[in-house]
């Protein structure tokens, strides 16, 4: 009884969790009047007339490569600083482990609204504004927290032997790092960069603040900006949501197992 109440309710959660996007999803493979029939119609006709309308009248393909560059530069310059930072506390022996953990602990808390006057005043002082760079250097400080408490995660889990025996055989730390805990930690470092990758891939609100032309706008900002000529153009724009959501669908799906490894790394030892 307990399993079936269980099962019932994981079932319960998915499905409510799915029904925004299969919503859109069926309304982007719809038609004009479909859309606007009451009472709303449930099986749609399966025309591609939005995707095509998403991809020619409002270049989502342009959107779509602003959000390659921003979300993957992101993912690299991250993942570079994690490694070392996480290492080093995990590792190496240091005074103010529990500090740093702490202080990036609070900095991942802080609201993104709280901070966002600060940094757009600082990009304007840089001239940054309506750049790659002025939107990937907020998205690497909001996501280093994440990346080095995964990092250093792994890495905690990580035998001391290997580092004892790679000492012996004459290994620095950075050779330590790089030959043998790296190869190691893959999966945690898979995990960090799904993740990272996810987050500037959605990001919104700086986006929209740092992202004033329409030539460096990312796929967030770029859909929610679709005009029409009376209404929203809901079907262009559940179209757009739809190929910019599948491609991360994807590649949670198949990647599961090890983004909850990667989540869950550090629970038991520590």
């Amino acid at each position: 009884m307990k399993r079936m109440l269980f099962f019932s309710a994981a079932f319960l959660i998915v499905w409510l969790s799915l029904l925004p996007f299969l919503w859109f999803l069926a309304t982007s493979l719809k038609t004009e009047v479909e859309i606007t029939a009451i009472p709303p119609v449930l099986l749609p006709s399966a025309t591609l007339h939005f995707y095509r309308t998403s991809i020619e009248q409002y270049d989502l393909l342009h959107y779509a490569k602003n959000s390659v560059i921003v979300a993957g530069s992101t993912t690299c310059i991250t993942l570079s600083v994690s490694l070392f930072a996480g290492y080093a506390l995990a590792r190496l022996r240091l005074r103010a482990k529990g500090p740093i953990l702490a202080c990036l602990l609070m900095v991942s808390m802080f609201p993104q609204i709280s901070i966002a006057g600060p940094v757009w005043r600082i990009l304007q002082s840089l001239g940054w504004l309506n750049s790659y760079q002025g939107l990937i250097l907020p998205y690497v400080t909001l996501t280093l927290p994440l990346g080095v408490w995964i990092t250093a995660s792994f890495f905690r889990e990580l035998p001391a032997e290997l580092e004892d025996a790679a000492r012996v055989d004459g290994c620095g730390h950075l050779q330590t790092l790089f030959r043998v805990m790296l190869p190691l930690a893959a999966p945690g470092i898979f995990t960090a960069a799904i993740l990272i990758f996810i987050y500037a891939w959605n990001e919104f609100l700086f986006a929209l603040l740092i992202m004033t032309q329409q030539d460096y706008q990312t796929l967030p900002v770029g859909i929610a900006l679709f005009q029409g000529q009376y209404t929203l153009p809901w079907g262009e724009i559940a179209a757009a949501s739809t190929i910019a959501t599948v491609p991360l669908v994807i590649l949670v799906f198949f990647f599961q197992k090890r983004i909850i490894r990667g989540l869950s790394a550090g629970a038991i030892k520590g």
